[in-house]
């Protein structure tokens, strides 16, 4: 059984292979489009990401720093060499891990507790 095809018939597969292929390209962009949409959210939650990373790793640093540097002036002119430094480091350490939790949401803020 051999079919037999005519111009007519050519045309109409044709014309329906053309309908499937434009079917098929139309999903492919579709899929391409969703594709993108989620690799631009990815791309922006995971910078958000790095940037509330490291806003919470320099508030914590600047704690810890700024404890040292205050006790390495108080031990300067007091001359009670290394206690102010010991003291002041832990005292940053302290702020450093409030101010990270606070900024995390993990803990209240001052005027949220006053109310």
């Amino acid at each position: 059984m051999q079919t037999q095809q005519s111009g007519d018939g050519e045309d109409r597969e044709s014309g329906d292979l053309d309908r499937r292929l434009a079917a098929l390209d139309a999903k492919l962009q579709q899929k391409a489009s969703a594709k993108a949409d989620e690799s631009a959210a990815e791309n922006s939650n995971s910078s958000t990401s790095y940037g509330n990373a490291f806003r919470l790793s320099s508030e914590f640093i600047g704690g810890i720093v700024t404890g040292g540097l205050i006790g390495y002036l108080i031990d300067h002119f007091a001359g009670t060499s290394p206690w102010g430094l010991i003291v002041f480091i832990l005292l940053g350490f302290v702020a450093g891990i409030f101010n990270v939790l606070r900024s995390a949401g993990m803990m209240a803020k001052p005027e949220a507790r006053l109310k």
